[in-house]
């Protein structure tokens, strides 16, 4: 019998754990408390190990027809003046914007169609877990209880699985002094394929980048010590941005008019995760909830794409050791988790300075980044994409002809 696995979260880690899985020969779950799989998300980037399980997933001509076609990146005054550009084919195609850039919506609708044989629980979510001797009983919120073979938290940030199984969260989440908002508001029309940004004093920074289809994605974040607001409530959470917003200049009054009516709206503080041991028992984490980089380092799809390929890889090698693949999924995992979470010079205040003058020396450092010795520099920050070597699986595991694709 197929050894099953429970994987809570239907973002970009579960689905891609799930495709895996169902390749080596398990029986994947995947429980998802949204009704269905979530739309919108800012635009994600695939770069360096990331894109190679793409490659290796067969997704990638799927992903290139629905990539944004995003030509770099370029600061604005409040007229709309350029500041600075850096093109998307600077640092050989792995900079800020990355050659690859995907709506996060779309890159979930990608795994969606690569794993329409696998089961999905969607509404639903993990309510109570207790482990046996051989698997874990599993409560939904729903009041259905199944038994598992292994549970996997690919939850993000706020993961439920590691709450239930290691600890609170303030044990593993670092705060960077930031919040930031993304939603999806109207093509403003002059944005020539550029993803543009515009700062003001007082730590504000604000985003517009094209995606398909006559809209854009905004993002709005701002510094500030720690806020205390209901994650589930959204009209005090767009309170909050009015207030930090409401004076600012250039698209900011067309932005703020237009999000109430976005119905992919987000909001949540700037963090890393850091978990020092990645599994307990027959319980593992992956992605967000066990290493999240941070909106500022640029990794995060990667490393969770990365991370269940490597995950699926070491359990499919010793199906009926678990503990011992956990442990060999996080020590190949190691080096590029920590190079993935260095975050980018002065953090949250790199990208929103808090004066004029802190503006306008980042603005000079970023028209500096294709020139020594600013480009050594950016060179080797954009390389961290590439901190691991990819083994190939395929060779060390008896892939079930059915399952080969």
């Amino acid at each position: 019998m197929s050894k099953t696995v429970l994987i809570s979260g239907a973002s970009i880690a579960g689905p891609a754990l799930a495709f895996w899985l169902k390749r080596y020969g398990f029986t994947p779950t995947v429980v998802e408390i949204a009704p269905t799989f979530r739309p919108g998300g800012q635009a994600v980037d695939l770069r360096g190990a990331g894109k190679e399980v793409t490659e290796r997933m067969g997704i990638m001509p799927r992903v290139k027809e629905l990539r944004v076609d995003e030509r770099g990146i370029a600061g604005v005054n409040a007229k709309g003046q350029r500041t600075y550009a850096m093109p998307a084919d600077m640092f050989g195609g792995e900079g800020i914007v990355a050659e690859i850039e995907i709506m996060r919506g779309d890159l979930t609708q990608v795994l969606a169609e690569a794993t329409t044989d696998v089961e999905y629980l969607f509404g639903d979510r993990i309510a109570e877990m207790t482990e046996l001797a051989d698997g874990v009983q599993v409560t939904f919120a729903s009041g259905t209880v199944r038994r598992f073979d292994m549970v996997v938290g690919a939850d993000g940030v706020h993961s439920g699985v590691r709450r239930l199984v290691f600890g609170p969260e303030e044990k593993f989440v670092t705060q960077l002094g930031a919040y930031t908002a993304y939603f999806t508001v109207p093509d403003p029309g002059d944005l020539d394929h550029w993803f543009l940004m515009y700062n003001e004093p007082g730590g504000l920074c604000v985003g517009i980048r094209p995606e398909r289809g006559g809209t854009a994605k905004a993002m709005l974040t701002f510094l500030s010590p720690p806020l205390q607001f209901d994650r589930r409530d959204i009209r005090a959470q767009q309170e909050i941005l009015r207030r930090k917003f409401g004076r600012a200049a250039w698209k900011v009054p067309a932005i703020l008019a237009a999000m109430p009516a976005a119905d992919d709206f987000y909001f949540d503080n700037m963090c890393q995760v850091r978990v020092d041991q990645w599994w307990q028992g027959r319980t593992a984490l992956l992605g967000d909830a066990a290493y999240c980089a941070s909106p500022l380092a640029g990794l995060g799809t990667s490393l969770s794409l990365v991370g269940a390929y490597v995950l699926a890889g070491e359990l499919a090698a010793t199906p009926d050791d678990h503990e011992a693949a956990f442990a060999r999924y996080q020590r190949e995992m190691a080096a590029y988790v920590k190079q993935g979470q260095e975050l980018p010079p002065g953090g949250a205040k790199g990208m929103a300075p808090a004066n004029n003058f802190m503006i306008s020396m980042r603005n000079l450092s970023m028209r500096m980044a294709n020139h020594w010795p600013m480009k050594n520099m950016m060179t080797k920050l954009m390389s961290k994409a590439d901190a691991i070597t990819l083994k190939d699986y395929s060779r060390s595991v008896l892939v079930p002809p059915a399952m080969s694709r």
